[in-house]
């Protein structure tokens, strides 16, 4: 249930309020300006606000959002080729998901290299030698704030998993070219794990080769 926070409305700082925010001319023209902001909810992971904006011609309105303490994703790949996935059930949509191992951030501050080798090693007991970090992916950005950054793991060895109470998970070793099919097919339908797959298919070359091999 929604837990209103009663009277919370605030005027704001009016700072930046992303970190690509201030750049350029654009921005300027189309960037919204913070007038208030109301904490509706405060759960654990996710804090729910309404702030009333100014919009770039002067009029004002109402942008109902959800901050997020940030998270990251690792897609391993093994030496012999095959990926590391998981099939997890998620609420929300009330599905199993196929998705590579992810968890959020502990704070805003943490590191995420370093949460990103904790997640892997918690949720499929896996540590890598090799890790490659494939960029920041902002999953919902018309309504929550979060930045997932994503990493590639190579250089594999495995060992023991620690989940969390609350987590239920089937880990699997799929072959890689068997999961971009699947990803390219709409079968995995996970917005964090397609993009990683397809961006880690460029960097390894693997797509490259499968154009060659189709010439």
């Amino acid at each position: 249930m929604l837990q209103n926070r009663g009277n919370t409305e605030k005027k704001a700082d009016n700072t930046p309020r992303t970190a690509d925010s201030g750049a350029g001319k654009e921005y300027r023209e189309l960037a919204e300006r913070q007038l208030t902001s109301e904490e509706i909810f405060d759960g654990s992971m996710l804090h729910l606000f309404l702030d009333s904006v100014s919009l770039p011609d002067g009029k004002t309105a109402k942008r109902e959002y959800i901050k997020h303490v940030g998270a990251v994703a690792v897609l391993p790949l093994t030496d012999d080729g095959c990926a590391v996935i998981e099939r997890q059930f998620r609420y929300p949509v009330d599905r199993v998901i196929t998705e590579i191992p992810a968890g959020k951030l502990n704070s805003s501050t943490e590191d995420r290299l370093e949460a990103a080798k904790r997640e892997l090693r918690e949720e499929t007991g896996i540590t890598a030698s090799e890790w490659i970090n494939m960029g920041d992916f902002v999953p919902s950005a018309a309504y929550c704030n979060e930045r997932i950054t994503l990493y590639l793991a190579r250089g594999l060895r495995f060992g023991e998993r620690n989940l969390d109470d609350d987590e239920f998970l089937n880990v699997f070793r799929i072959p890689f070219s068997d999961l971009v099919r699947d990803v390219m097919s709409g079968k995995i339908t996970d917005g964090k794990t397609q993009a990683a797959v397809l961006k880690a298919a460029l960097l390894t070359g693997f797509l490259s080769e499968k154009e060659s091999a189709g010439k």
